[in-house]
């Protein structure tokens, strides 16, 4: 499910105007889900159906813009009607904006698109497999998964980056990540697949922003990653997202990474430290925190943080609650635990450890 279908789930103000497009809530027997890519009205577009009841996970986009459009099924005989809506301004309810009637084809759908008071609009759709389309951006497991999962967010994503000796650029979100001098492979697949990620997100946020929002380049998602550690065997990385996609209020967090220099695999905290569990942490985090902090914010984060993120630097383990509410999100300072406190509880035998410990 992508960022999109899950924050507008089956509440979403689409649902209070079933009749617009007419028809019967539901699709026709014959639909299935799948990827298709053609024209509206002489407009390159790509939709996907996704049949669940009770959620809008069918969608459409105009390939210039690439930015969903959510899509409600309906029926009538054996016509597909698509109702489309979006919002037109902040703080405004959801509209019904088109309404596409299609029928299937040996090789696809065909139909028409009409905006309410508009001229129908021609449909023609081909059915779209992506297991069938050369890759064009580096292969790695995230996009593999895009491929077989998300047809629609592989179609997007498919396409050349920019490469810098320092960092790479996905040029359709503008998101940036750091590269690593020397990388293996498989490192440079895990760190394409973060890069990847966050892109995917930050396109479902700016789709679900009000047309009068998205054209502002501040609005939406903003990625801030960092190489904190690079050593033998170990990098780590820390990335801050930041995202208002149109909700109650903005919203941020922080996620800290540790990967293996050869493989790309996520490497634990507690092969570092085996004794490192979350309690653990909870302990130590406390401890390193408590000298500066509000009586309020020493209370809550006593409570309520449980689950803390992690990331490395020349400076020890860095580690940040991750489950605090939003109203209390600003006391998730994040501790630092120098190396050699925490040398008596290091695992020796790890291949990691001379990367943090002379023997």
């Amino acid at each position: 499910m992508t960022l999109l279908a899950a924050l507008l789930g089956a509440g979403s103000a689409a649902a209070q105007d079933q009749a617009a497009c007419g028809g019967t809530p539901g699709a026709p027997a014959w639909a299935r889900n799948a990827a298709y890519r053609g024209t509206l009205g002489g407009h390159p577009i790509a939709l996907q159906l996704q049949l669940t009841p009770g959620r809008f996970e069918s969608r459409y986009f105009y390939e210039r813009r690439s930015l969903d459009i959510t899509l409600e099924e309906f029926r009538s005989g054996e016509q597909l009607i698509l109702q489309e809506t979006v919002r037109r301004e902040r703080g405004g309810d959801s509209v019904v904006t088109g309404c596409f009637t299609l029928m299937p084809t040996d090789s696809g759908l065909k139909g028409t698109w009409q905006a309410p008071g508009g001229r129908a609009q021609p449909v023609t759709l081909a059915a779209f497999d992506p297991l069938k389309t050369p890759l064009k951006a580096p292969d790695s497991p995230g996009l593999q998964r895009l491929r077989r999962e998300d047809p629609l967010a592989f179609l997007k994503f498919n396409r050349a980056w920019v490469r810098t000796p320092t960092s790479v650029r996905e040029p359709l979100s503008g998101l940036s990540y750091p590269r690593v001098a020397n990388a293996s492979g498989p490192l440079n697949a895990a760190l394409q697949d973060r890069l990847l990620e966050n892109a995917v997100s930050a396109l479902d946020c700016r789709s679900l922003l009000p047309q009068d929002v998205q054209a502002d380049p501040a609005a939406g998602y903003e990625l801030r990653a960092a190489l904190t550690l690079q050593k033998t065997r170990l990098v780590s990385l820390r990335e801050d997202v930041y995202y208002e996609c149109g909700g109650a209020h903005p919203d941020s967090f922080t996620l800290g990474l540790l990967l293996d220099r050869r493989t790309g695999a996520s490497v634990p905290v507690t092969a570092l430290w085996p004794k490192l569990n979350a309690a653990r942490q909870k302990t130590l985090y406390l401890k390193a925190v408590s000298g500066g902090l509000e009586p309020d914010c020493r209370e809550v984060l006593t409570e309520r943080a449980s689950r803390f993120t992690a990331y490395l630097s020349a400076a020890g383990l860095h580690l940040t609650p991750t489950d605090l509410p939003h109203v209390v999100a600003a006391c998730a300072d994040t501790a630092v635990l120098p190396y050699a406190t925490l040398r008596a509880e290091a695992n020796a035998a790890s291949p990691y450890f001379a990367d943090l410990y002379a023997r």
